[in-house]
């Protein structure tokens, strides 16, 4: 098993709440990779929690501290990277996230808004109608999120174990595979006419 990503870096996206976090700490245990949570690396470096850096900078401010922090990810192996739900609109952070293997972790927002109800720490969801919210915030990044080398569409009934099943199943065909050598031929110039 731990060779099948051969070292490289796996980038989990997709919206808040999908189960990133949850799911990356399974496959590192899987793969005994590295887990890292890129909004909680986002905390230490700043010294503040993520509502705090959204009421007190703004988001543009934390979407620069994700992308620094995604940067210096990249620069190591063996990791696996459970990301913002909103990394995927820097363009920037595409060549980081390129850099290994991304997964779309698809989850629908009526699912969405069933797992997220009850916490208020999320920024973007201090909002009036949050299941609203999540359609729209997944209908502007969905495009992007299919970008990603690999998708799972997480049904209400799987549990972690079953997405991560999932995704080992589709990282065979997802990885880049090097191209065979084109044949040889020995062609005599002669044998052209």
């Amino acid at each position: 098993m731990n060779d099948l990503l051969r070292g490289i870096n796996l980038y989990l996206i997709g919206m808040m709440g999908a189960g990133k976090t949850t799911v990356g700490k399974l496959l590192a245990k899987q793969f005994n990779y590295r887990f890292i949570d890129t909004d909680e690396v986002i905390t230490q470096v700043a010294g503040q929690s993520i509502n705090q850096i959204f009421a007190e900078q703004g988001e543009e401010a934390f979407r620069t501290l994700e992308s620094q922090v995604l940067s210096g990810l990249c620069a190591h192996q063996r990791l696996i990277v459970a990301t913002g739900g909103g990394i995927i609109l820097q363009r920037a952070n595409w060549g980081y996230l390129r850099h290994g293997l991304i997964v779309w972790l698809d989850v629908s927002p009526e699912d969405l808004y069933q797992r997220l109800k009850e916490d208020t720490t999320r920024p973007l969801l201090q909002h009036d109608n949050p299941l609203g919210r999540l359609q729209e915030l997944l209908e502007q990044r969905e495009s992007l999120y299919a970008e990603a080398d690999v998708k799972v569409t997480i049904t209400p009934h799987d549990t972690p174990e079953q997405v991560v099943d999932h995704i080992l199943e589709k990282i065979p065909t997802a990885l880049k595979t090097e191209s065979p050598k084109p044949p040889q031929y020995n062609l005599n110039p002669n044998d052209l006419s």
